[in-house]
């Protein structure tokens, strides 16, 4: 039997809770969810915990909670979702190189520890669940796009194994986040006094979506998720180059040639995916093959429309393109120095 979710008085889960997703996540619900029972944040850095503790303290937020955890461990997931209703899970290994240079350590993270997740909401009763994705993990070239892509499934599909349990897995699947840790705009900022930007590539694009934005998006997908989807918002890009501009337009930029598993730009819908994607104003929904629903029933019940077979959603071609003021105005808007750490 469904019963219909609120955010309001729920008990939240965040694996990975002490990243930047994760801090603006906890920021953003205790600010417009006071009532929200508990809020457990999930994280095995004992460090940045100690100091996000320093920003939310248990004394002050009575319904925060830290657990130190890896999702690596089934066994204190499982101890962690006890009376949990809602879990995002954000937790990953996500710098290309590393994943490149270390794989199956992004393996048991990215892959194993998704399955993990999956496992002990089922046993947790947990009633939504939404995953953060990546637009690396559409046609993927790179490791991390690679165990991405493998968790995207493994989450869409959990809803093949629910049973008679009320409960929506779903996915969130965006673009760069403006300012997150190991980002190219920090990177630039850093570099700015040294008068020199090293560019990988003068064509490279990147699509563009700040950390609150990709917040709204988790919490709106946790209230209007059917199960199943993954999630695409519509979102801007950008220039590699036009970044540099906005950020030291007398700086040097040379040419350094893009790393080992590097698109020249990026995707988060691909021609495939086309037939199984539905516009729903706001965002995409990509819809699982072999979902319970087809294309045409969720957009009556969602009020969407199909797109365009052969449609492809990609930062080069994209119809949104920020220009070096409106970039410029981003960062002075998005990016301190607290972001950055």
């Amino acid at each position: 039997m469904t019963h219909s979710y609120s955010i309001k008085g729920s008990k939240i889960l965040i694996t990975g809770g002490t990243g930047s997703f994760g801090k603006a996540f906890v920021r953003t619900l205790l600010e417009r969810y006071p009532d929200i029972k508990r809020l457990v944040v999930f994280s095995r850095d004992e460090l940045k915990q100690f100091e996000m503790a320093q920003e939310f303290p248990e004394t002050k937020y009575r319904n925060l909670r830290y657990f130190i955890g890896d999702v690596r461990d089934l066994d204190r997931l499982r101890r962690a979702m006890e009376d949990i209703d809602t879990v995002i899970h954000a937790a990953a290994l996500k710098q290309v190189p590393a994943a490149e240079y270390n794989p199956f350590e992004a393996i048991k993270t990215n892959i194993l520890g998704a399955q993990n997740v999956i496992e002990a909401s089922l046993d947790s009763q947990v009633r939504r669940i939404v995953a953060l994705s990546t637009d690396k993990a559409a046609a993927p070239i790179n490791l991390y796009g690679a165990t991405k892509l493998c968790s995207d499934k493994l989450f869409t599909a959990a809803n093949n194994i629910k049973g008679q349990r009320d409960m929506r897995f779903s996915v969130v699947r965006y673009g760069n986040v403006m300012g997150s840790r190991g980002s190219v705009i920090p990177f630039f900022l850093d570099k700015k006094n040294t008068g020199s930007l090293p560019i990988t590539d003068p064509e490279m694009t990147r699509f563009n979506i700040s950390l609150q934005d990709g917040v709204d998006m988790v919490l709106w997908a946790l209230e209007n998720t059917k199960g199943g989807e993954i999630f695409v918002p519509k979102i801007p890009s950008y220039r590699i180059t036009d970044v540099a501009s906005a950020i030291c337009p007398n700086c040097d930029t040379p040419i350094v040639g893009i790393r080992p598993g590097e698109k020249i730009h990026e995707e988060m819908i691909t021609a495939s995916d086309s037939f199984n994607t539905v516009d729903l104003g706001c965002y995409f929904a990509i819809l699982p093959s072999a979902g319970q629903y087809s294309v045409e029933t969720y957009c009556e019940e969602c009020e969407g429309t199909p797109v365009q077979p052969g449609f492809v959603y990609n930062s080069g071609t994209n119809s949104d393109f920020l220009t070096v003021k409106q970039l410029s105005e981003l960062i002075s808007e998005h990016i301190t120095q607290e972001d950055q750490k």
